[in-house]
């Protein structure tokens, strides 16, 4: 796992750099440390050729955005996997090119991947709920749904945003705000924080503790993400570690909510690190 994360590490340390794709597929190797990314690449790679031969030189953006649709939904067959979609697998990337079967944000890694590849720029909207995606023509902005490449209307997006805004105390920002392009290092903790919720939620701790060590790489400076990888290592009976991350989170929070439970937590931990020096 080391490795996995050096290399993660080394991805995502300038923003303005980001390979998203590649990083993204990286995440997989948390699953399967053998994972050739290169192999991968070069799969995501073939299908774009195969649907660039196709584009008429003088296509519009409009023309090739068709076309994707058509070859990634239709030919190659991506949905969503309405079956089974709280399954890990859909984040990631690797399962979702072999079983075509993911979840919005998934699936608008290798859809833009492809657009990418044929000279479009779709962007993805980190929308609250669903993922979506955008591309820039002449007459204005076409937000798309990756799931279906369904292209999205005002009146959709704002029956979408509906449910979101009740909760939110900024009812009265305007829908664009909603819709700005996510940056990379957003996309990335997005994707990872799906899976935190499944691992946590299933105490598959190992698995989760791969994912907040990501997590903490992305947030350096989250503490609330060192909080948590604490909270995986205790699971995983790592107490000097788990200490380390939740003594480091209550001297920067201690007046959070959670701060008493944690504290409570310290004794037990602090006994078991003496018993193992």
């Amino acid at each position: 796992m080391l490795k996995s994360l050096d290399y993660f590490s080394s991805l995502v340390q300038q923003d303005e750099s980001i390979p998203l794709f590649e990083a993204a597929l990286s995440i997989a190797q948390d699953i399967d440390p053998q994972l050739d990314l290169g192999a991968t690449q070069v799969e995501v790679d073939t299908m774009a050729a195969r649907l660039a031969k196709r584009l008429p030189s003088d296509a519009s953006h409009v023309q090739k955005l068709r076309m994707l649709n058509h070859f990634f939904y239709q030919e190659l067959g991506f949905a969503g996997n309405v079956n089974n979609y709280y399954d890990p697998d859909n984040s990631y990337l690797n399962c979702v090119l072999s079983s075509r079967r993911g979840i919005p944000i998934s699936l608008a890694l290798l859809y833009m991947e492809l657009a990418h590849q044929v000279g479009l720029e779709v962007k993805g909207i980190s929308f609250p709920g669903h993922f979506l995606m955008k591309l820039s023509v002449q007459s204005g902005e076409i937000v798309l749904d990756p799931v279906s490449g369904a292209s999205l209307s005002r009146e959709d997006l704002e029956e979408r945003l509906e449910p979101y805004l009740s909760q939110n105390s900024e009812r009265d920002a305007p829908l664009s705000a909603y819709l700005q392009e996510a940056e990379p290092r957003e996309i990335l903790v997005r994707m990872l924080r799906n899976l935190k919720s499944l691992y946590f939620e299933r105490a598959e701790w190992e698995l989760a503790l791969g994912v907040q060590q990501r997590l903490v790489i992305l947030l350096p400076e989250d503490v609330a993400e060192r909080r948590d990888r604490g909270m995986a290592y205790a699971n995983l009976e790592c107490p000097q570690a788990a200490l380390k991350d939740l003594e480091d989170y209550l001297a920067s929070r201690p007046h959070a909510q959670d701060a008493g439970m944690l504290r409570e937590m310290l004794p037990s931990l602090r006994d078991a690190a003496g018993r193992l020096n």
